[in-house]
């Protein structure tokens, strides 16, 4: 045991649990000047993200957009390559002690017995492991040896060995040239100083053999969800193809069954899972999409496409793939021995059975707290709800029990991706603020001047890495050191053996030097291994980095073709002659730097508007609030309790309190906008306040401008003051109106305005709040008649246990389907709904005191506000994100956010997370003093413009303009991201890139086909 002195400082932050909610944290606290030390207990970070090619709902990636300034790596490359960010992965937390402000944490590193920083991932040491155990990533579909690669992007990225199943033989030592292997490796303690704690433990899947009626562990061709996914990924043995288990023959017939060890209090899991509905359709779609013969079928009890256009996705699942939907529960699965084919015996809505026999069935599994969170949570104190997870309240739900330890994500309750990165961005908001009276300046690294090389003769050097001998196995080193002398220009060529390592780097500063080389190619691994060092280095000796260039012929050469070495080593030359050119015609990058207008604009005065710009504030920045109407406070007036008993008004007057009393909020009440523009790198927003016009400076936009209930146009509504909505009642309930003393008899009925034509989305609180009244008026009078009228019950998550409740109170759920809506009519003066009930197979008509109908939300009419501030709207109205998965709450436009009902309907805990992730977004951006320009931005040639403003229109940063004077097309370089777009679009080649010219490029490709 090696024990390490302690590190950190009451300003850094211990982020415990690298997966999506952590690795966003560190990142946006790491954005904002914070070290950040992102502990996770497994030997790779990334949590369960890496087990997903694809993402719904739009069948796709994009998760780079996490990062805070994209476009970027993905965030797991990030993270690991942010100079504020310290990885501590195979750790774990053995004692937490102090206070907020001053904890300090025991962490013990656990062994790896493999140093990353020389292990090649050469793979000798695998091939000689005699231990073959199931393999954790994908559930164990697969096998993996004692010493194995944790996934393919792993990061650290190395091999790692497995203590259980270690038999330390010694062969992986004998076979490891670099020496990276060293079985006497020990745990090393040591103690990290941290301000704050963010907990960003995530979830587990449920055991699927603790339903044994489902024959996981028996059935060969029964697997789970996690199992599915990996065998749907095209890294997997099947390359993505949906084949059987037991034979490997392609599957004609597939079932899905949902709620596997969620909401079944049976097996302790009395909660919803959220995302079990979708990521079986995701599953169901992608298994389609690689074999478009198979047949898919669900059973389900309520289908809940809970987020953002998930309900689209869910209608295209079934109106374009074919996959059938059955509403049924499934009490076992039998298995044919011969074929090993499964057969499902289910119960129809009409009471009769079918029997159906597939191929393969697939355990949609539920999610449960870390296993071992309770012994942790036991050492830091800290409260858990009755599910396990962490316990918070519902109007600071980032903050724990204790005081400076802050949560997000999914070890707060089962959360899908956007859910999960804007609790980890509120998270690291709520840290940053606590943080304030600890933070430090900021040391800023000096450089010396570089040198005047671009007008210089190019003197190139090679240095080709061979990674340790790894290289030398597929390549002919010697050949390319030959054939590199060639090349004109280069001046010097020479071997390294670890360009990554101190040594192998001070030698190359020193061949700098020695040689006068004024251009450099790196011939090895990837750029995304080594730039960080190399860059280091270079602007270290006053060596401007944008004069190195990179070969991989690591990954892209002796990897890929490790069985045809002559061919390998004829392509590692060809990228060496390219990176050869490129470096001729490259030129010295120096990047501007535009200063920061440190305000905030935050558009509405609601919820979300509020709280971001309090969230703002407390981090240290000056906020305009801007709302239209004469009182603060947004459709939160119109609330006065909450499904968990909170009280909405409290929350209110709080609030308006708070921002009216803050200092470093300008609030303009009464306020339209009318104008926005860019200039000088910030934003200026033109408003009229009171009939007077004023322009505010600011570095961030939050949109805040909330929606509204949409007014019903059915089931009597305006014609009978019988008929109401939920929000009307709920006031009743409020007011203790004296007229619910005459209600024996009420029917609700739910997407009024929601999951139609009309609005095509799940407004997600309908259904929580018809069931928070309706447990209300049986508090009231046990003895009234409630009935809801539903498609489908969607109280999620940890709603779901007052679904449970009501139904234990005797409110009644009957279901209808869109083709045959509930009709209220007026009988003799009295009301009556009448609707066809599937469970009974006849229609039937309920007596009404009183109608509620469970009105969906519509966002406000934004049209104008989009166009002033150059945002899109999505289908429905609601303000469009840059990635629906990993960038909810961005716009493509860097600097601009969104967050409350303007974005999509939200309850108020989830609309408080938006407002505090919003302000962590904007305030990553504030907190630099000055924003540095994109290395390769794009440029005019104005001899050759012809001032057609195609470029002006392409570019979706809005860097573009022309020139009214020049009638020429100009850049802002602090809002160019250097896509290219522009490029591509000019027709006279007018618009070039830095460093990615026209004849540069030309040269290179010429070079490769040489």
């Amino acid at each position: 045991m090696e024990q390490k002195k302690t590190r950190g400082d009451k300003s850094s932050a211990l982020v415990i649990g690298a997966g999506i909610a952590g690795m966003q944290s560190a990142l946006l606290l790491a954005e904002m000047g914070t070290k950040v030390f992102l502990l996770e207990q497994g030997p790779a970070i990334g949590g369960y993200f890496p087990l997903l090619d694809k993402t719904f709902p739009t069948n796709s990636c994009g998760v780079c957009f996490m990062s805070p300034t994209p476009p970027a790596f993905c965030p797991i490359y990030e993270c690991h390559l942010h100079d504020n960010i310290e990885l501590l992965p195979y750790s774990e937390v053995a004692k937490v002690e102090g206070k907020g402000g001053d904890f300090n944490v025991a962490v013990v590193r656990k062994p790896r017995f493999v140093d990353p920083k020389r292990c090649t991932l050469c793979e000798a040491c695998v091939k000689v492991c005699p231990v073959e155990v199931e393999r954790e990533f994908g559930g164990g579909l697969e096998k993996r040896k004692a010493i194995y690669l944790p996934y393919p992007q792993a990061i650290p990225h190395s091999f790692v060995i497995d203590p259980k199943t270690c038999t330390r033989c010694g062969e992986c030592v004998k076979v490891c040239s670099p020496g990276a292997i060293d079985l006497s490796m020990k745990e090393e303690h040591e103690t990290i100083e941290a301000g704050a704690i963010l907990l960003g433990y995530g979830f587990e899947p449920f055991i699927a053999q603790r339903k044994g009626e489902y024959g996981f562990g028996r059935y060969e061709n029964v697997m789970t969800s996690i199992q599915f996914e990996r065998l749907l990924s095209t890294s997997s043995p099947t390359q993505g193809l949906p084949v059987r288990v037991s034979d490997g023959k392609k599957m004609e017939r597939v079932a899905f069954i949902q709620c596997v060890g969620s909401r079944d209090p049976s097996c302790g899991q009395d909660h919803c899972s959220t995302i079990c509905c979708m990521y079986a359709t995701k599953q169901a779609m992608i298994a389609k999409d690689r074999s478009p013969g198979l047949g898919v079928t669900f059973f389900y009890m309520d289908i809940r496409p809970m987020g953002k256009d998930y309900e689209r996705y869910y209608e295209r699942a079934k109106a374009g793939y074919g996959i059938e939907y059955i509403r049924s529960a499934i009490s076992s699965i039998k298995e044919l021995q011969q074929t090993k084919n499964l057969l499902i015996t289910h119960v129809k809505e009409d009471g009769t059975f079918e029997e159906r026999e597939f191929d393969a069935v697939v355990l949609s599994v539920g999610f449960t707290p870390p296993q071992t969170i309770k012994e942790s949570a036991q050492r830091m104190g800290l409260r858990l709800n009755p599910q396990g997870f962490c316990q918070t309240d519902e109007f600071t739900p980032a903050h724990t029990s204790i005081s400076g330890i802050f949560v997000g994500g999914a070890f707060r309750g089962p959360r899908d991706i956007p859910e999960t990165v804007v609790e980890g961005s509120s998270a690291a908001a709520s840290a940053a603020s606590f943080l304030i009276p600890n933070r430090l300046p900021q040391p800023l690294k000096e450089y010396p001047t570089e040198g005047a090389l671009g007008d210089e003769i190019p003197k190139i050097g090679i240095f080709l890495c061979h990674c340790g001998e790894e290289l030398k196995k597929s390549l002919s080193i010697s050949d390319l050191v030959a054939g590199a002398k060639q090349l004109r220009e280069v001046t010097h060529v020479e071997e390294v053996g670890l360009a990554c390592l101190p040594e192998d780097l001070d030698l190359i500063k020193k061949r700098i030097g020695e040689q006068g080389l004024n251009r450099i190619v790196i011939a090895g691994c990837s750029h995304r291994e080594i730039r960080g060092a190399m860059e280091e280095m270079a602007k270290g000796m006053g060596f401007n980095p944008y004069l190195i260039e990179y070969a991989n012929i690591r990954e892209q050469c002796a990897f890929v073709h490790l069985d045809y070495p002559r061919l390998a080593t004829e392509k590692a030359m060809a990228l060496i002659r390219m990176a050869v050119e490129k470096a001729k015609r490259s030129q010295p990058i120096r990047k501007g730097k535009q200063k920061v207008e440190k305000k905030g604009l935050v558009v509405g005065g609601g919820l979300a508007g509020m709280t971001a710009s309090l969230q703002l504030a407390r981090q240290g920045y000056e906020v305009h609030l801007i709302e239209k109407e004469k009182e603060l406070g947004g459709n939160l007036k119109g609330s006065f309790y909450t499904l968990k008993g909170s009280n909405p008004q409290d929350l209110l007057s709080g609030l308006i309190k708070d921002v009216e009393g803050n200092g470093s909020i300008h609030l303009y009440s009464e306020t339209e906008v009318l104008g926005f523009e860019k200039k000088n790198g910030h934003y200026q927003t033109r408003i009229r306040h009171r009939g007077e016009e004023k322009i505010l400076d600011h570095g961030a936009l939050i949109l805040a401008t909330g929606g509204k209930e949409v007014t019903p146009r059915e089931y009597l509504y305006g014609e009978d003051s019988r008929v109401m909505t939920q929000r009307q009642l709920e006031r009743m309930i409020h007011s203790d109106d004296k007229s619910l003393k005459d209600i024996h008899s009420l029917v609700m009925i739910q997407c009024v305005g929601s999951r139609d034509e009309d609005h095509p989305y799940c407004s997600r609180i309908c259904c929580g709040h018809a069931v928070k009244n309706a447990l209300r008026l049986k508090e009231k009078d046990p003895g009234m008649n409630i009935y809801v009228l539903y498609r489908d019950v969607r109280t999620y998550g940890f709603y779901e246990t007052y679904y449970h409740e009501a139904r234990g109170k005797g409110v009644i759920f009957i279901r209808y389907d869109l083709e045959n809506k509930p009709k209220a009519v007026l009988h003799e003066g009295s009301l009556q709904v009448s609707l066809f009930d599937p469970a009974m197979n006849r229609p039937i008509v309920l007596p009404a005191d009183r109608v509620v109908l469970s009105t969906g939300i519509e966002p406000n009419d934004h049209q104008e506000l989009a166009r002033i501030f150059d945002v899109d709207l999505n289908p429905d109205g609601f303000f469009m994100e840059a990635n629906p998965k990993s960038a909810p709450l961005d716009s493509v436009d860097r600097g601009k956010f969104f967050c409350g009902l303007c974005h999509s309907p939200n309850f108020i805990e989830d609309t408080i997370s938006q407002g505090n992730a919003a302000a962590a977004r904007a305030g990553a951006l504030l907190s630099k003093e000055a924003v540095e320009e994109k290395a390769y931005l794009a440029y005019v040639n104005k001899r050759l413009c012809c001032g057609c403003g195609l470029c002006v229109t392409v570019c979706p940063y809005g860097a573009r303009a022309l020139n009214e004077e020049e009638g020429k097309a100009e850049v802002t370089g602090s809002l160019c991201q250097g896509c290219g777009s522009c490029v591509i679009a000019c027709r006279n080649g007018a618009s070039q890139q830095r460093n990615f010219e026209k004849d540069l490029n030309l040269a290179a490709l010429d070079a490769v086909i040489d």
